[in-house]
């Protein structure tokens, strides 16, 4: 095996033994897939620093998100259908996570239940709440995330409307997924990706399938879906949540000042900086060129976290020279464990940590929690 240096040596191993419809779904934007891909290019014109002649000895990436140690400020972000990119990927995923001493977040469609997560993992992590018109499935899932020894609760607010991303609808992914002879014949090319499905029960949507009232399996599932997403999602049903879930709140899925605004005066714990990686409007500011004007806004209020484009550990001190608290990291991960299931997730996190640890110390800084606009040259922020 050609040696994983880089999260692109990873997406390219998980490109080869992730079957189309499934690699595509997490390796995609909306429509022309511009804010897509300037989640990652935007972070290139940021330049650091270089200092020399400083003491580099005695280094630490320890930090804090919102209030819970972690080893290094980068989590694990929830991400849909983790399960298809390796069989009980959001169990590998959460136990690499928690190897690494970083959050793992549970997304709510996510192939593993939180019952999963919590009897095969056993240490707490976060979850994630998309927010149907079913309020009372809701509030049974929010139950069932404190059942589960859930400690922090991401409350995504910009997926109202489904985006449209082009590769899904014509890879014929659905539930269940089409079996188009194309599709067939992309599976036959992926016999450990096969076998591994084959080995688990785990192939439909655990925190729905069998909670949802009228959804028992794959093919009642679908319509349901595409009813459920609520468009009329307002600040009023984040209070309700909040008052539900009564932890610790985040609040993904902010990308303007007057929303950062009103997600401080809702007194959750800290926002997300995220344009849902690219999936939802197109023509939308990289994450990474939207988060200084929130930070302006509401820094001195809440914690303010990042998510969209990392995909190195120099992108994840940029993130934090320009005033974010911590990262997350979704496609990053979702390759290392299409590539190398559990294992590729720790070398993902092993890359990213090793990178950020020595940006750090040639920046000249010892502390990742010291970071700040110091590190970035001047104009090019």
């Amino acid at each position: 095996m050609a040696q994983l240096l880089t999260i692109e040596d990873l997406r390219l191993q998980a490109k080869r033994r992730v079957p189309r419809m499934f690699y595509d779904y997490a390796d995609s934007g909306a429509w022309t897939e511009g804010t897509y891909r300037a989640n990652e290019a935007d972070f290139a014109a940021i330049k650091l620093r270089q200092r020399v002649a400083v003491d580099m000895t005695n280094r630490t990436l320890a930090s804090t998100m919102v209030g819970q140690p972690v080893a290094m400020p980068v989590a694990l972000a929830p991400t849909g259908l983790t399960g298809m990119q390796h069989a009980d990927g959001e169990i590998l995923a959460a136990r690499a996570a928690n190897k690494a001493g970083v959050p793992f977040t549970l997304s709510t469609m996510s192939i593993c239940s939180l019952e999963d997560i919590a009897s095969h993992v056993g240490k707490p992590f976060w979850f994630q709440l998309y927010v149907m018109k079913d309020r009372d499935f809701i509030a049974r899932l929010i139950q069932r995330a404190k059942d589960a020894g859930v400690t922090a609760l991401v409350l995504t607010l910009d997926l109202q409307i489904l985006g449209q991303r082009h590769k899904d609808i014509r890879n014929g992914l659905s539930a269940p997924p089409k079996p188009t002879i194309a599709n067939l014949i992309n599976l036959a090319t992926k016999p450990r990706w096969c076998l591994g499905m084959l080995d688990t029960p785990r192939r439909s949507f655990g925190n729905i399938v069998g909670h949802a009232k009228g959804v028992g399996d794959l093919s009642s599932l679908s319509s349901w879906t595409a009813e459920q997403f609520d468009p009329a999602l307002s600040w009023d049903d984040v209070k309700w949540i909040k008052d539900l879930w009564g932890g610790k709140l985040i609040l993904k899925g902010i990308l303007d000042p007057e929303d950062a605004e009103m997600a401080a005066k809702s007194g959750a714990d800290a926002l997300i900086v995220s344009n849902h990686g690219g999936r939802q409007l197109d023509g939308a500011l990289s994450s990474i060129a939207a988060l200084p004007a929130i930070v302006e806004q509401v820094g001195g209020r809440m914690e303010i976290l990042f998510d969209g484009g990392i995909r190195s550990g120099q992108d994840v001190i940029k993130a934090l020279a320009l005033g974010a608290h911590g990262t997350f990291i979704g496609r990053a991960f979702l390759y290392g464990l299409g590539a190398m299931g559990e294992e590729g997730v720790t070398r993902c996190l092993d890359i990213i940590r090793k990178e950020l640890d020595i940006t750090m110390a040639l920046c000249g800084l010892r502390d990742v929690r010291d970071v700040d606009g110091r590190i970035l040259v001047k104009g090019r922020a």
